[in-house]
């Protein structure tokens, strides 16, 4: 992981540079990939950033997280703990591919020859659920889009992220983390069939930026990279549940709809109350569903000890709710205790309108 503004990578004045934001699901998750409804926002402070420099070769920059090459087996153990076993570059490779296919087809036209260096980095924290390997995707396809000046339409390019890691790669996933990464800011997403469609065979909910409010101000995001585990983890056993008519599941993904519908709501009225009760509510059912990890547990019930409410922000070790200012120094201290950093994130505009 890189340090926030302080890039590895070299680029020169033909290249290309997308930047893709980390995200917090704020109510509703993990119901997107179930036909329910989320709201999740930017976090401003963490980002993958992409440059894309023509080149004779069409080449792939290996990063730190990529290299098979140790000192010794204990470097070889660390790296893997702090990155896992694959690096991003076969994200790379996925999206490339899938851009080449998707351009080729909807656009025929399109000179796919040219050839391109491409290099990432990122500062997302791993594996906390704070979509890491999601923004690395969209950071690329809107690097290939501006260097073959082949757009994707916009309703559809999160449904193109997407495809990239449960169609090529396998990687369990749902639209939400893509919705907000494609789009930015702050966006309310139904996937309810009633709300959803399909272009070029491609599946889409409905999208709509929310308005910027001082309730921004009061959002906090807590992580800590002892207890993170991949999103798949969760979200195999919540598929496999609810593909079976488990009643419980089935139940709560539509309570966890109903979560996302209030809370877009409240956000309009600047219910500040509302949205601490319905961000506590949304964790208290995920945990009656799920076998959560004692130390996840345990941020939650000391954030709210602290008097701010909390949920997770995806499906690993990170969390997110409300704090009072009054409240929030004692927070972040209170929270360093488990080895946790705690921000106010820092608001990025809409790069997308949705209505």
């Amino acid at each position: 992981m890189i340090e926030p503004g302080v890039s590895m990578i070299k680029s020169d004045a033909s290249a290309i540079e997308h930047r893709a934001f980390a995200r917090a699901g704020l109510l509703g998750n993990p119901s997107d990939g179930f036909g329910g409804r989320t709201i999740s926002f930017s976090i401003g402070q963490y980002f993958a950033r992409v440059i894309l420099q023509p080149s004779q070769q069409l080449e792939i920059i290996p990063q730190a997280a990529d290299l098979n090459r140790f000192s010794s087996m204990e470097d070889l153990a660390s790296r893997v703990s702090q990155h896992g076993y694959y690096g991003a570059i076969r994200l790379l490779k996925g999206a490339i591919k899938r851009f080449y296919e998707y351009t080729r087809t909807t656009s025929p036209s399109t000179n796919l020859n040219r050839n391109f260096q491409l290099s990432y980095e990122s500062s997302i924290p791993r594996a906390v659920g704070m979509a890491g390997s999601s923004a690395i995707i969209v950071a690329t396809l809107r690097s290939l889009e501006e260097f073959y000046a082949a757009p994707v339409e916009p309703l559809i390019f999160p449904s193109l992220v997407m495809s990239v890691e449960v169609d090529e790669l396998g990687i369990p996933a749902g639209l939400q983390d893509r919705v907000i990464q494609s789009c930015q800011g702050l966006v309310s997403m139904d996937f309810s069939a009633e709300s959803s469609g399909e272009i070029h065979r491609m599946k889409h909910g409905s999208y709509r930026t929310l308005a910027e409010s001082d309730l921004f101000s009061s959002l906090y995001v807590c992580y800590g990279d002892e207890a993170g585990q991949p999103t798949e983890v969760l979200h195999n056993d919540l598929r496999s549940r609810f593909d079976e008519g488990d009643p419980e599941v089935v139940s709560a993904m539509k309570q966890f709809a109903d979560f996302a519908k209030q809370g877009d709501e409240a956000w309009a009225a600047g219910d500040l109350q509302r949205l601490n009760d319905l961000v506590n509510a949304n964790f208290d059912l995920r945990d009656r569903i799920c076998q959560l990890h004692p130390l996840h547990r345990e941020m939650i019930s000391k954030a709210r000890g602290y008097g701010a409410s909390a949920k997770y922000c995806g499906s690993g070790g990170a969390i997110v709710g409300f704090c009072d200012d009054s409240d929030f120094e004692q927070l972040v201290e209170g929270m360093k205790s488990l080895n946790c950093t705690t921000i106010r994130p820092a608001y990025v505009p809409p790069l997308v309108e949705m209505a």
